[in-house]
C-alpha cells in the first residue's frame, strides 16, 4: 500500500512538471573535406504532448485512490 502510494505521488508530480518544463535538444550537421571542417548546431527545446501528461496525471492519481478500494 505505502509503495502503491508513493509511486503514483511521484507520477503525478511528474505529470504536472512536464506541463511546464521543456526538454532540450541539440543537434549537428556538418562537412569535413580535409583539414576543414564546416558544422551548423541547431537546439530546440519541445515539451511533452499534453495528452501524455494527462495519462501520466491520471495514472497517479488512479495510484493513489487505489488503495482505499482494496479489501
Amino acid at each position: 500500500m505505502k509503495a502503491t502510494f508513493w509511486i503514483g505521488l511521484a507520477i503525478l508530480a511528474m505529470g504536472l512538471v512536464s506541463l511546464w518544463v521543456s526538454f532540450p535538444s541539440t543537434e549537428r550537421q556538418g562537412v569535413s573535406v580535409g583539414g576543414l571542417s564546416l558544422a551548423v548546431e541547431t537546439r530546440q527545446n519541445t515539451k511533452l504532448a499534453p495528452l501524455l501528461s494527462a495519462v501520466m496525471i491520471l495514472a497517479g492519481a488512479g495510484m493513489l485512490i487505489a488503495p482505499t478500494f482494496r479489501k
